[in-house]
């Protein structure tokens, strides 16, 4: 039986949760992908990005505290966690502008109408 998300040290019942958003369901996912795209998976699936929670699932994949990070390692986690954000968010409004535009795109072509606008042409019943 695989081992559950919170086989990993630190890692609760939320943070099992929140990756099984994502489509992540056992510790070995974690491990397999690492903790950057396990975390981005987790963003992509709409997790609020949150510094403590990313640092708390790289010292656990390391076996260590989630308190064990400091000075000069925690600065260049948080650069990681930065730039891992600016990244998830920016493909996410990527898709959401791709999403949009080809929504107005079918609007126009008229296979779908505006929101708040019926789909049929045919009056609707009363």
């Amino acid at each position: 039986m695989p081992a559950p998300v919170t086989d990993i040290k630190n890692l609760g019942p939320a943070s099992a949760e929140a990756f099984a958003r994502a489509g992540i369901t056992t510790a070995d996912q974690i491990r397999e992908i690492g903790a950057d795209a396990a975390y981005a998976r987790m963003l992509g699936a709409g997790a609020r990005p949150h510094f403590i929670s990313y640092y708390v699932l790289v010292m656990g994949l390391q076996g260590r505290p989630w308190n064990d990070c400091r000075g000069d390692e925690k600065a260049a986690l948080r650069t990681r966690f930065d730039a891992l954000v600016a990244d998830t968010f920016s493909k996410e409004d990527q898709k959401e502008k791709g999403r949009l535009a080809f929504e107005a795109a079918l609007n126009i072509l008229g296979v779908i109408a505006p929101k708040g606008q019926p789909t049929s042409s045919r009056p609707e019943k009363k």
